[in-house]
């Protein structure tokens, strides 16, 4: 296992049940910790209820983009759905197989411009894991690959957090920051930290409702459901528009 891999390290412990926590520093020198075991390892009668919703709202063939230790994919693998997870750390990726998930990709997001077109009815995005997306730029281009590897009526169903939910004053400086720089102000810098090992830095998008429509114009996707159980986190259905092709798209009838 590499060095780098703080996460697939934090995860391999977690799932021994030799660790509890992973630290996330954030690049204003923010820290924040999290209960690994008690959030990645949760049966569904424990997730919140914005999730379980969102899972009612699963068809087809699904893609789990960051599948981590393959808790959605799992229970969805579970129910008969053929669920392939992806994520970068092949840790994690090992895990998942471990537990007993048939159909892994190890590769970052970016990676999914190499699928087949069609391959699947829905892609998910929990965990926050609307993240990925990185920045407005990126998640656009990426939304647009996601049309072509999606059957028509494909939808995407991702959970993130509004960052403006907040009066906490380190938050909120550091949207204003971000801001004075020329990013959106729920784009992170941040890394892994788990006991010897450091993750890369990089950026992780956390939106609000209103920040999430302005990126879906345009790229052949339109929010359709929001789910919120307390707390600024919430889970976002997300529709490919009819006849949605790349960078071309027209609205569903009726």
């Amino acid at each position: 296992m590499k060095a780098s891999d703080a996460c697939g390290r934090s995860f391999t412990d977690f799932y021994r049940n030799k660790a509890r926590f992973e630290v996330i520093e954030r690049d204003d020198g923010h820290i924040s910790a999290t209960d690994g075991r008690a959030w990645y390892l949760s049966g569904f009668a424990r997730w919140p209820a914005r999730e379980r919703k969102a899972m009612s709202f699963v068809r087809g063939r699904v893609l789990d983009i960051g599948c981590g230790m393959g808790r959605h994919a799992l229970h969805l693998q579970k129910k008969g759905f053929s669920v392939t997870g992806l994520d970068l750390s092949p840790a994690n990726i090992r895990l998942c197989r471990l537990r007993g998930l048939k159909r892994t990709l190890c590769m970052p997001v970016e990676g999914i411009a190499g699928l087949r077109r069609g391959s699947f009815d829905t892609l998910l995005m929990m965990g926050n894991n609307f993240g990925l997306f990185s920045s407005f730029k990126k998640a656009r281009k990426l939304l647009r690959e996601m049309l072509r590897i999606t059957s028509e009526g494909a939808r995407i169903i991702a959970e993130t957090l509004d960052p403006y939910r907040t009066q906490e004053p380190d938050h909120l400086a550091y949207h204003k920051r971000n801001r004075r720089r020329g990013r959106m102000g729920g784009q992170v810098r941040i890394r892994v930290r788990y006991a010897k090992s450091v993750g890369p830095w990089h950026d992780y998008l956390f939106v609000s409702r209103k920040e999430l429509v302005r990126i879906l114009e345009g790229t052949g996707w339109r929010l359709w459901k929001t789910f919120r159980s307390g707390g600024p986190q919430y889970a976002a259905v997300i529709r490919k528009l009819a006849g949605a092709q790349r960078g071309r798209s027209r609205p569903p009838a009726g």
